[in-house]
């Protein structure tokens, strides 16, 4: 009933509290920097992907729960890492650029990424068919339309967007927040079976993004404040929009775990990566600071 009612209206919800900090400039953003957002996207549609592949691969886990693996991977980045990269004295502005437009390329690549994950895990006549043009109108209502009723909105009474960005955004972070710690109760039994596999697996697949992303746009020359930015965002996924797509289309509640489980140890990861950014942040600083010749 969480799943089937609430999860939709509430996915749709922060989509639309997205759109109210956006404007078309964010996307004119592929195109003046494009070296910083050929990164991001290559990290988020690419990186994530291939990672969760090889990590389900790598560790065995059961068809259902690799194509999870691969349902949350395809997912585009989450809604919190424009704040978490903020915390991070990263770039805000490319994080939520790169959020909004894997968002709106989620149409394409997530039909295509499960599509290639059920081929690959699930083809010993397990009997699920791939409901490909009910996952694109899904995907599409709850991503791409939310999103641009927001940025009409702004566009449209920019005064009353600005009042409605702060309390939106809290409201869409307690709604999401409430449906995982929903799912997670009503999937307890599932998780507790299958916590021992997918957990590290889920904690592995994190760290492996999170650095692959920072390591990819070091590579690429890119400033300190884009890396991390992309690397936050190949970290967090809209767990969200994976919980929705293995529940709600899918039909599958076991496929809901990795999503449950990765959006509860998602944040630790980021966590653990803001602290560690702002204290490197600090010590650059503080060496910067220090009189030439002590």
């Amino acid at each position: 009933m969480v799943i089937d009612k609430l999860l939709p209206l509430a996915l749709a919800f922060i989509m639309f509290s997205l759109g109210l900090t956006l404007v078309l400039a964010d996307f004119k953003r592929v195109f003046t920097r494009p070296k910083a957002m050929v990164v991001g996207l290559l990290g988020q549609l690419l990186v994530v992907p291939m990672s969760a592949f090889a990590v389900a691969l790598a560790w065995g886990l059961a068809p259902e729960m690799a194509v999870g693996l691969m349902i949350l991977a395809a997912c585009p980045g989450g809604v919190s890492s424009g704040l978490l990269t903020h915390l991070a004295r990263g770039d805000t502005a490319l994080s939520i650029s790169l959020t909004a437009v894997t968002s709106v390329a989620a149409v394409v690549t997530i039909p295509l990424v499960v599509d290639l994950a059920m081929r690959q895990f699930m083809q010993s006549g397990v009997g699920v068919d791939f409901p490909l043009l009910q996952m694109v109108r899904g995907v599409f209502l709850l991503t791409s339309v939310p999103v641009v009723l927001g940025m009409s909105l702004k566009a449209w009474r920019p005064a009353l967007a600005l009042r409605l960005e702060r309390p939106t955004g809290r409201l869409a972070t307690v709604l999401f927040i409430l449906i995982v710690l929903a799912t997670f109760v009503s999937q307890r039994q599932v998780l507790l079976d299958n916590l021992g596999s997918i957990g590290p697996a889920a904690m592995l697949l994190n760290l492996l993004v999170i650095s692959a992303g920072l390591a990819m746009a070091a590579a690429s020359g890119l400033r300190r404040r884009d890396r991390i930015a992309v690397a936050t965002e190949c970290g967090l996924q809209n767990a969200g929009l994976g919980i929705f797509i293995a529940a709600g289309i899918m039909q599958s509640p076991t496929m809901t775990v990795p999503s449950v489980v990765y959006a509860l140890l998602m944040n630790f990861g980021a966590i653990g990566f803001v602290i560690l950014m702002r204290s490197v942040d600090r010590t650059a600083t503080g060496t910067l600071a220090e009189p030439v010749g002590r």
